[in-house]
């Protein structure tokens, strides 16, 4: 389906999104350009790299172990990352400055929600790396996210984050998102609860 066989709401909101990712685009942080654009294969070893960096610095605050380190390095490789990028039904958008990748978003298409069987988009991750926190990296991803999902038809986005991650519920909340319940989030044989939100177009 292109722009033009889409309603007419849906056209207007497809170039009202286009122009903010073009704001995003020439936006200034703190002197230093944003860019957002789409990932490519070449960025699959920065994605996961990122990942680690994140991912173990938001949840493993007290020392690392054997159990999450297995779980980290195989969970983020570049490998997996190639993968993704190769599927039509994963969209990857990233945050760059003068240097590299600062922050990534990943959107997920058919994949229905724990408690919503009618949300088919996911925002999977949203990862910005901790020292670039506080410069609208992660609210301008978004903004992107959202505007690649809202064409698609579907009623709504759908995310889980960490039930102790409150830095992040309480972002959620702030750009329009709902709690929608409680689901689990499995790493070998131990569970951890994620709270499921939900953003309606």
């Amino acid at each position: 389906m292109g722009a033009d066989d889409l309603p007419e709401v849906q056209r207007a909101e497809l170039a009202s999104c286009r122009g903010a990712a073009e704001k995003q685009r020439i936006a200034h942080t703190q002197g230093a350009a944003m860019n957002l654009r789409p990932a490519q294969a070449a960025d699959a070893s920065s994605l996961a790299a990122l990942s680690i960096e994140v991912w173990l610095g938001t949840y493993i605050r007290n020392g690392v172990n054997g159990f999450f380190a297995d779980y980290a390095l195989t969970q983020f490789t570049p490998e997996r990352y190639r993968a993704w990028l190769d599927d039509p039904d994963e969209h990857v958008i990233v945050s760059m400055n003068a240097d590299g990748i600062d922050g990534f978003a990943r959107v997920s298409s058919g994949k229905t929600a724990p408690l919503d069987p009618r949300s088919t988009m996911e925002l999977s991750t949203l990862y910005v790396q901790p020292r670039h926190h506080g410069k609208g990296i992660g609210r301008a991803l978004l903004e992107a996210s959202l505007c690649h999902a809202r064409p698609t038809g579907s009623p709504s986005i759908w995310l889980t984050t960490n039930a102790e991650n409150m830095r992040a519920i309480g972002f959620y909340r702030s750009q329009g998102f709902e709690r929608i319940g409680t689901t689990q989030f499995q790493i070998g044989d131990q569970s951890y609860p994620n709270e499921v939100f939900r953003y309606s177009f």
